[in-house]
């Protein structure tokens, strides 16, 4: 397997950034004046239902630290990295398109929808916007994929942390850091700039002592956790951080996160700059037919199911009507905290698809391979042997053969890249540990985020059969309400049961994003948007295809000749509820469009239907 062109990483780095810098002073611009018509004079719900636990106006730089933290888990790291197993080409091309024209105006127009329904769910917009039918199926799968998809993410939070003494370390203190931040931003006006300097210098001193240390064993013993006790300890964070204040931890310490996540790319950004590395994964591979030993089935649908976050992501309209809308202090703020923190999301799929694809080939595939199918894979392409693996590992001091999942793969390519700058080659074991602990940073910030929307969603359905459950005030509901979700996914964290279910998050997540696309399209299409409706309904129905067909070959391909039958049982289960939810929302769009009458709402806007925000 040859490439067939070699070209500088930084092509795909300047790339990314003119057409991300161009999307968003165009066509982000176009969908907040034209297609949403984003008005600053609305009392936002964050002001409106103000209650200092939930709904909270928050600063838009801190609230987008947050909703960035929140959205950019796993995906954008794991995914892009998966995806080089088609060649360079494919995953570039999606991030990038994706990312302008799918994953920026899905997060932008959900969280908009979100803020002109109180700040409630997509289940609750859905009940609205569509029927009461529709809004109760769409809530029931809702609520099954974020349980799937809390505890895949969990797993692998797990798998960088357990035994891993200096990222235990660093992600433990970046909470009482956090409340620290938190109370300074709460009770002491225009702090912000101060509780974010003394947040970085306190994260940073942490980040340098924990390595020293965890090196000479003064604390290692205490951070030393196997993966029992990371995991419930993850399920204990989880319920902490969807009971409390989120002014107290969850949104300072996404902030704070920010600031690594986002400085952490930014050190790889410019190691690509200063060290110039050559793209060695071919443009596209003969993998794009599928039988690859990755990802098995073809680039087509797989690519779209591969990369999520970082082009598209259903998760992120948990979050965009979740904890985000009820923080937001003014709606001209949805696009810089909308559409903006997704292309920083797009942008760290780019950098972290370049990180593998600097790899030689022979070693992607042997990391990410099992032993039988790597071994399988030389017989065919003898070419594809191993060539600076053995030499990681020297330096690492670890085994990365078969080390499936994206994970390590992306922490061997950004250390490869860090190593190579001067005065930094005997360093690279420390490069390794800090890119895990970069990934685990990056996943916890979406489970605490994630579960507290679980609350939510329990909070409104329990609603509609106790009533002081639909109390955003009662405090024995937040405290069961958290309990209970927090526990169906910790149970399945703790028992590895999710193992086997994981497959199933790339094509449930899509589906969700296919449902939020279709949903939002129905309020603009009631709304009088006219032909500007297509900006949501196209990527929607083409998410919808390609979902569906990406689930059909699983089936038939996989699942059921393998005798997997729970997955095959889970796949038809998610794919059957949002069946309901699509075809419930196109009827609506054909009552919608046959409406001729126009009404005026209480804004003094020509609306098609009024419905009650």
């Amino acid at each position: 397997m040859e490439a067939l062109e070699n070209i500088n990483a930084i092509t795909l780095v300047f790339a990314a950034l003119c057409i991300f810098a161009i999307s968003y002073r165009i066509y982000g611009i176009f969908l907040a004046n034209k297609v949403l018509r984003l008005d600053g004079s609305r009392t936002p719900p964050s002001v409106r239902f103000a209650d200092g636990h939930d709904y909270v106006k928050t600063n838009e730089y801190v609230l987008y630290g947050h909703h960035f933290a929140a959205i950019a888990a796993a995906g954008p790291l794991v995914g892009p990295v998966l995806a080089a197993q088609f060649g360079y080409l494919p995953g570039a091309l999606w991030i990038l398109i994706g990312c302008v024209l799918g994953g920026a105006v899905h997060d932008m127009v959900v969280l908009f929808a979100s803020i002109r329904h109180k700040g409630q769910s997509l289940a609750a917009i859905a009940t609205r916007e569509i029927g009461p039918v529709t809004g109760t199926v769409a809530g029931i799968a809702i609520l099954c994929i974020l349980i799937l998809t809390l505890a895949g993410l969990s797993l692998a939070c797990i798998s960088a942390m357990h035994n891993a003494p200096w990222s235990l370390f660093i992600v433990v203190i970046t909470m009482p850091i956090a409340m620290i931040m938190g109370l300074i931003m709460r009770y002491k006006q225009n702090s912000v700039l101060l509780a974010s300097l003394l947040g970085l210098v306190l994260l940073i001193v942490g980040i340098l002592s924990g390595h020293d240390l965890m090196k000479q064993d003064v604390l290692g013993w205490a951070f030393d956790w196997d993966r029992n006790t990371v995991a419930i300890a993850i399920a204990v964070y989880g319920f902490f951080a969807s009971v409390l204040p989120v002014w107290f931890l969850l949104v300072p310490r996404d902030y704070l996160s920010t600031y690594l996540k986002i400085g952490t790319i930014l050190m790889l950004t410019v190691g690509i700059i200063f060290v110039q590395p050559t793209i060695l994964m071919p443009t596209i591979t003969p993998f794009i037919n599928g039988g690859g030993p990755v990802i098995g089935g073809p680039v087509l649908p797989f690519i779209f199911i591969t990369i999520a976050c970082g082009a598209i992501s259903g998760f992120h309209a948990i979050i965009g009507t979740g904890t985000t809308p009820k923080m937001l202090g003014n709606e001209r703020d949805i696009l810089f905290v909308g559409y903006g923190a997704m292309l920083t999301e797009g942008f760290v799929a780019m950098m972290a698809l370049i990180a593998a694809c600097t790899l030689m080939p022979g070693d992607y595939f042997a990391i990410n391979a099992t032993p039988a199918k790597y071994d399988a894979l030389l017989a065919v392409h003898p070419n594809l042997h191993t060539v600076d693996l053995g030499f990681f590992e020297e330096k690492i001091g670890l085994n990365l053969h078969a080390r499936p999942g994206g994970a390590v793969s992306l922490a061997v390519g950004m250390a490869h890249i860090f190593h190579k700058i001067p005065y930094m080659d005997h360093l690279m074991a420390y490069w390794y540990n800090f890119a895990v602990m970069f990934e685990a940073v990056f996943i916890l910030t979406a489970i605490d985020s994630g579960t507290r929307v679980g609350r939510f969603f329990l909070q409104e359905m329990l609603g509609k059969v106790y009533a002081p459950f639909g109390d955003k005030n009662w405090t024995p509901g937040i405290v069961i309400t958290s309990l209970v979700f927090t526990s169906m996914w910790g149970y399945l964290v703790y028992t590895g049961n999710i193992s086997n279910i994981w497959p199933l998050f790339g094509m449930s997540n899509q589906l969700l994003a296919a449902c939020a696309l279709i949903v939002c399209t129905s309020m603009l299409l009631r709304m009088n948007r006219g032909k500007y409706c297509l900006v949501t309904a196209i990527p929607g129905v083409f998410m919808t295809v390609v979902t569906f067909w990406a689930g059909y070959l699983q089936l038939t391909t996989d699942y059921i000749p393998n005798g997997k039958y729970l997955l095959a049982a889970l796949a038809c289960l998610v794919m059957v509820l949002m069946v309901f939810v699509i075809v419930g929302t196109f009827r609506r769009w054909t009552e919608l469009m046959g409406t001729k009458t126009l009404v005026t709402d209480s804004y003094g806007e020509t609306v098609r239907e009024l419905v009650e925000e």
